[in-house]
C-alpha cells in the first residue's frame, strides 16, 4: 500500500477534480440524474418513513401575529424554486436583448416550435384522461422541458454538435420556460387575495423605480424581491412568479461588440451589467443544488403495489406518450409550419432529422413536469398517488435515450464541419 507523504495533495486532486467536472455541460444532468435515483432509492428501502417524514416536516417562521407555515416539500417548491425562476427570467432577458433570440427571424424558429411542442403534448394527454375532472388538471405536466437534462445529454455528444443545433434547443427550451410560466400564472392559481397581490404590485413598482434610476446594486433589488415573494406567496398566486418578475427588472447592460463578436473582457461585461453578474453567480447554485434538492425532494416514488399494469392507466400514460410523442408531432409540425410559410429557415447546417432528434430530447421534461404536477396533484389531493411521477419518469428517459441516438446517428463529418 502506498501512503501519500503530503495530505494535502489528495483534498487538492479531489478539489481539482470537483471544479473540472462542474465545468462539464453535463455535469448538471448527472447530478439531476443521480439526485433522482438517490429519492427513488431512499422511497423504496427501509428509509422510506425518514424520507417521507423529513418532506413533511413543518418549518414556520414568524413575526409577530405574521406567519408562514409550510412542510419542507412546499418550502422546496414554492421557496428554491423560485430562484431557480430567479435563474430563469434572467436567461430569457438577456437572450431577448442580446442573444439568440433579440431579432425576429432567429426568435421564429424556436417560438413556433416551442408552441407545438407544449400543445402537442397538452392535447394527447387530454385526450387520453378526457372525462375526467381529476386527471384533467395535469393536462400541462408534458407540456415542458427540462433546460439542464436536455443540454446535458446533448453535450454528450461533444464536439459533434454545431452550436446552431444547441442554440436551437437552448431556445425552444427558454420559449417553453416561458409559456410554462404563463400556464402557472393563468391555470394553477389558488383564490387571489387582492389585498395581498396590491403589495405585490407596489414591490414590482419600486423595483422598477430602481430600474429606471439605473441602481447598479443588487441589495436594494434583494429586499424589494423578498417582499414581493412573501407577498405573491400570501396572494395565492404560485410564488415561483415572483422571481421571474424580479429577474426582469434587473439592469441588464449589454456587452459591448465588435462585427458581431464577442466581448473581449466576458469578466468585465459580468461586472458592469447586474443581470450578468447575478446569472454567473446564480448559475452553479441552481444546477448543483438547487434542482437536485428538488429532484430528491419530488421523484421518490413508492414503487410497492405499482405494476406494469399501471403504466397504462390513462395518467401516467397520457404524460410518457405526450413527452415522447406529442413532443415529437408538436416540434416538428409547428416548425414545418414556420419555414414552409417563409417566416424563418433551418439554421445553416441543420437538417430536419437533426430538428427531429432535437425534438426528442424536448420530452425529458423531469424538474419542470415534476414541479407541474406537484401544482397539478401533490398540493390539491390526488386520485393518482405516484401514477404522475411515474409517467414523467418513463417518458422523460424514453424521449432523452431516443434523441440522444437519433443525434449521434446523424451528426456526423458534415455537421462536425460546419
Amino acid at each position: 500500500m502506498v501512503v501519500d507523504a503530503n495530505p494535502g495533495t489528495a483534498s487538492r486532486s479531489a478539489a481539482a477534480w470537483l471544479r473540472e467536472f462542474m465545468r462539464l455541460e453535463a455535469a448538471g444532468g448527472l447530478v439531476l440524474v443521480a439526485a433522482a435515483a438517490l429519492a427513488m432509492l431512499v422511497a423504496n428501502s427501509p428509509l422510506s418513513s425518514l424520507y417521507t417524514g423529513l418532506l413533511s416536516a413543518p418549518i414556520e417562521v414568524r413575526v409577530g401575529s405574521f406567519e408562514i407555515a409550510k412542510p419542507v416539500l412546499l418550502w422546496v417548491n414554492d421557496g428554491l424554486m423560485a430562484v431557480f425562476f430567479l435563474l430563469v427570467g434572467l436567461e430569457l432577458k438577456r437572450e431577448v436583448l442580446d442573444g439568440h433570440l433579440a431579432s425576429f427571424r432567429s426568435a421564429t424558429l424556436p417560438a413556433f416550435a416551442a408552441i407545438g411542442g407544449m400543445a402537442g403534448p397538452a392535447l394527447i394527454y387530454s385526450y387520453v384522461n378526457w372525462g375526467d375532472p381529476v386527471a384533467m388538471r395535469g393536462w400541462a405536466i408534458p407540456s415542458a422541458t427540462d433546460i439542464a437534462f436536455a443540454l446535458g445529454i446533448l453535450s454528450l455528444l461533444g464536439s459533434r454538435v454545431p452550436p446552431a443545433l444547441k442554440a436551437l434547443l437552448l431556445s425552444i427550451a427558454i420559449f417553453d420556460d416561458l409559456g410554462a410560466i404563463v400556464v402557472i400564472a393563468l391555470f394553477y392559481t389558488a383564490d387571489v387575495s387582492f389585498v395581498a397581490l396590491a403589495g405585490a404590485g407596489l414591490a414590482v413598482i419600486g423595483l422598477i423605480v430602481l430600474n429606471q434610476m439605473r441602481v447598479l446594486r443588487l441589495a436594494g433589488y434583494f429586499i424589494l424581491g423578498l417582499v414581493m415573494w412573501v407577498a405573491v406567496l400570501k396572494s395565492g398566486v404560485h410564488a415561483t412568479l415572483a422571481g421571474v418578475a424580479l429577474a426582469f427588472c434587473i439592469p441588464f447592460d449589454p456587452a459591448p461588440r465588435v462585427a458581431g463578436k464577442a466581448p473581449p473582457d466576458v469578466g468585465a461585461a459580468q461586472r458592469g451589467s447586474p443581470l450578468l453578474r447575478l446569472e454567473h453567480a446564480l448559475h452553479p447554485w441552481v444546477v448543483f443544488g438547487i434542482l437536485p434538492i428538488f429532484a430528491f425532494a419530488n421523484a421518490g416514488i413508492p414503487l410497492a403495489g405499482l405494476s406494469l399494469a399501471d403504466m397504462l392507466q390513462p395518467v401516467p400514460l397520457g404524460i410518457a406518450v405526450g413527452l415522447l410523442a406529442g413532443k415529437v408531432v408538436g416540434v416538428m409540425g409547428m416548425s414545418a409550419l414556420a419555414v414552409g410559410a417563409r417566416l424563418t429557415a433551418l439554421p445553416k447546417g441543420l437538417r430536419w432529422v437533426h430538428v427531429f432528434g432535437t425534438s426528442l430530447l424536448c420530452g425529458v421534461g423531469f424538474t419542470m413536469s415534476l414541479f407541474i404536477a406537484s401544482l397539478a396533484f401533490d398540493q390539491g389531493g390526488t386520485a393518482y398517488p405516484g401514477l404522475d411521477r411515474l409517467g414523467i419518469l418513463l417518458g422523460s428517459i424514453t424521449a432523452g435515450a431516443a434523441g440522444y441516438l437519433v443525434l449521434r446517428a446523424t451528426l456526423g463529418a458534415k455537421a462536425r464541419a460546419t
